[in-house]
């Protein structure tokens, strides 16, 4: 009897045995972008970083050497109706006109307070960027930095009502991880302000402060109240935007890229940049085209223009992803 319970217990555990072996064997690794359907980009993606991880194959890349950077606005949350830091600085004007009466008669800051968007887009380049030199200087960073998280916490878009830091996206975010999970290095490479970003590019996007280049205006050290203090003073200092980009990525990381992500005509220099040299490449577009999850433009808008850069996608074969097609979700869950 004991012998026939040995045996018994023996086979069941056999047979356990066996079915966690084919359970294992059959069940496939936990898909790391989810929240991206089973199309060509995927595909592509998923591809290439296979390839360079592959120990002893020719399109092996060093994890020193693989380096990722992404654009901010467009590819990685939100742009439109305009872009996130261009509503800081309109409710910057609001906050800071009981000081300053003559905005009223002044523009760009006339516009600003009048809400007439129109007016805002005539004045052009010169006249937004008049609004961020004077809404973005005259404090230290620490002060700009806790203005930017306060505002971030309390502002809310007024299409979807959530925090601007809730409209990132969700098929970006695991993008992200899937290339550090394989020994890739994240930054962002953004047109929008440094010291905007760095903020909350942890927290939201695992990506480090040191690890964001982005435009800035000059500070200057000084001391106040005996504290050492980086002050913010109405200059320019850099423009990390079109040509701006890969003379960013120099600067700041100091190794080339070998995958870019982007969006417009902003990113076309950092994407020929990162793809046009030897070596195995990732260039990769975000269209957008889902105006019910999220928005649908690309050569008609003031904001993330894509047109140029389309066209160069082709030639140089990036991977171009369609929103509406691509991305079974827009957002994170509440």
């Amino acid at each position: 009897m004991h012998d026939l319970r040995r045996l018994a217990c023996g086979a069941a555990f056999g047979v356990v045995a066996v079915l966690l072996a084919a359970t294992a064997a059959s069940g496939q690794t936990p898909d790391p972008l989810p929240s991206w359907n089973d199309t060509a980009p995927k595909a592509a993606i998923v591809a290439f970083v296979e390839k360079v991880t592959k120990e002893g194959s020719a399109d092996f890349v060093a994890e020193s050497e693989r380096i990722a950077v992404f654009d901010n606005d467009g590819t990685l949350w939100v742009e439109h109706p305009m872009y996130t830091q261009l509503a800081f600085a309109l409710d910057r004007v609001k906050t800071m006109a009981p000081s300053h009466p003559e905005w009223t008669d002044t523009q760009p800051f006339k516009a600003a307070l009048d809400g007439d968007m129109k007016a805002l887009a005539a004045a052009g380049e010169q006249g937004l960027l008049e609004l961020i030199m004077t809404t973005h200087a005259g404090m230290t960073n620490e002060e700009f930095q806790k203005i930017v998280s306060d505002w971030l916490a309390a502002a809310r878009d007024p299409r979807f009502k959530r925090s601007y830091t809730e409209l990132v996206y969700q098929p970006m975010l695991e993008l992200l991880s899937f290339l550090r999970a394989n020994g890739f290095k994240t930054f962002i490479v953004s047109g929008g302000g440094i010291e905007f970003v760095r903020p909350w590019s942890e927290k939201i996007y695992g990506i480090p402060p040191e690890q964001v280049v982005g435009s800035s205006i000059k500070t200057e050290f000084q001391m106040r109240d005996g504290v050492p203090t980086l002050f913010r003073t109405p200059e320019v200092n850099f423009i990390d935007d079109k040509v701006g980009k890969p003379v960013g990525i120099n600067e700041h990381i100091g190794r080339r890229p070998i995958a870019a992500f982007g969006n417009s005509d902003g990113d076309l220099e950092m994407l020929q940049w990162t793809t046009m040299a030897p070596g195995i490449r990732f260039g990769m577009i975000v269209r957008h085209t889902d105006a019910e999850r999220e928005y649908a433009y690309d050569k008609d808008t003031p904001f993330g223009r894509l047109d140029k850069a389309l066209e160069a996608a082709a030639v140089n074969q990036w991977t171009v992803v369609d929103m509406k097609a691509d991305w079974k979700q827009i957002f994170p869950e509440k």
